[in-house]
Formats: C-alpha cells, sequence, structure tokens
C-alpha cells in the first residue's frame, strides 16, 4: 500500500511522526479520510475522534480537540491543542 508521512503536533511536543496508509479525522465539513497522493488543502478539524491507519493493518485510535489539517504534497501536519491515544 501507498504511505505519507504523518505528523500529529500539539504544544507538549509531537505525539506522532512515521508514515501511514490512512488518517481520518472530522473536519468542519464533515468526515476527512488523507491517503498517499491526496489532493494538497489546509482545513479546520473540530474536536473528534481519529484513527490512523498503518502498513502492516494496525489500526491507531485517537481523541483530539480540533485543529488545522494540512495536507501537503509528500506528507501531512496536523497541529491540535490536544492529542491522547485510547486504547479499545
Amino acid at each position: 500500500m501507498n504511505t505519507f508521512n504523518l505528523t500529529i503536533a500539539t504544544p507538549d511536543g509531537n505525539k506522532f511522526e512515521g508514515e501511514v496508509v490512512k488518517f481520518d479525522v472530522r473536519g468542519v465539513m464533515g468526515e476527512l479520510t488523507v491517503m498517499a497522493n491526496h489532493i494538497p488543502f489546509v482545513t479546520t478539524v473540530v474536536s473528534a475522534p481519529c484513527k490512523i491507519e498503518l502498513d502492516d493493518g494496525t489500526v491507531k485510535n485517537a481523541k483530539s480537540d480540533g485543529g488545522l489539517l494540512t495536507v501537503g504534497k509528500d506528507s501531512t501536519t496536523y497541529f491540535s491543542g490536544s492529542f491522547e491515544f485510547v486504547e479499545e
């Protein structure tokens, strides 16, 4: 599967940095899924659960209080006030 670099940054430091297959968040206009080669854009993200899928099929669930998502040609950065992984 194609991957892209995802960085999740908070005021307390980076909570995640690595290659992922998919990143699911909720933007102000609804649910978003970012995958490799996504068209670049910037949007506001609202407080909601998030999901990261790794190349090995592992899924990491998290909660976030919202922030700013920037999707570039080769990498994606999510700036959030808080981001915590949750066990399911």
